[in-house]
């Protein structure tokens, strides 16, 4: 069974064809850099490229930076503004050939294909997809059922909002060591352990390729594990949720 997933990001924009039996990219995936702006109608437009130059005319999943039910962003984060109350499903099946388009929250997209196929497999209890790039963003789920949007990445941690100081792109804006970044992190999962007491915490996006770098010096009670399948995640949750029509 196939699908095809594109992962919207503040920085790219990412998409490829996804075998669903084994929760892999069928073939090298196409990323482009996100326009800047990254308004609605240019970003549908490299969307739309991307779906068409892999020749796909079924169901396409998308995820977004940002709340997403039925299809409309509520929020909208390191994009454009112009986002917020747009009918994302409606436009692009406007633009795409073929099935229908199912949009979610990109930490959530990440978050199904992770507990599918990835380190969350076959876990019960309370899970906590955590993705640290840009922003941080957070995928809950409950013996296996997502609750949707949950936006930890925005929580309070010591008066300022958690991402701004914990996020990969804090660490390369200070040009911290993973040391020290390690610290903020462990910070922001002790305010989250309060919060939420999870029995297991994933840890995705691109810095998740070092988590033997940072992984380690965490002493949160929550044991924590990098992400398998990496910056794969989005595009292969996005494509499961547009074929198992799963909502977010």
């Amino acid at each position: 069974m196939q699908s095809f997933g594109v992962d919207i990001g503040g920085s790219g924009i990412k998409g490829c064809t996804v075998d669903l039996a084994e929760g892999r990219l069928l073939g090298e995936r196409i990323r482009v850099d996100t326009p800047q702006p990254s308004t609605p109608e240019a970003v549908y437009g490299v969307v739309a490229d991307i779906v068409r130059r892999f020749g796909w005319t079924g169901e396409v999943g998308v995820t977004f930076p940002g709340v997403m039910k039925k299809g409309v962003a509520h929020t909208a984060a390191n994009v454009e503004k112009a986002w917020i109350g747009t009918d994302i499903d409606a436009d692009l099946e406007r633009l795409l050939p073929g099935g229908p388009v199912q949009t979610l929250n990109d930490a959530d997209a990440a978050g199904l294909a992770e507990m599918r196929y990835g380190a969350g497999r076959d876990k019960g209890g309370v899970v906590l997809l955590l993705t640290f790039g840009t922003g941080i963003g957070s995928a809950l789920f409950v013996d296996g059922h997502l609750v949707p949007n949950t936006e930890f990445g925005h929580i309070e941690v010591d008066g300022e909002d958690g991402e701004r100081r914990a996020s990969a792109a804090a660490r390369e804006r200070e040009d911290l060591s993973y040391p020290h970044w390690a610290k903020r992190v462990d910070r922001f999962l002790d305010v989250l352990e309060g919060s939420v007491w999870p029995d297991l915490i994933i840890v995705g996006g691109g810095v998740s390729k070092r988590a033997d770098k940072w992984v380690p010096l965490l002493s949160t009670r929550t044991p924590v594990v990098p992400a398998q399948l990496r910056n794969d995640a989005g595009i292969v949750g996005a494509a499961l949720a547009a074929n198992e029509h799963l909502t977010a």
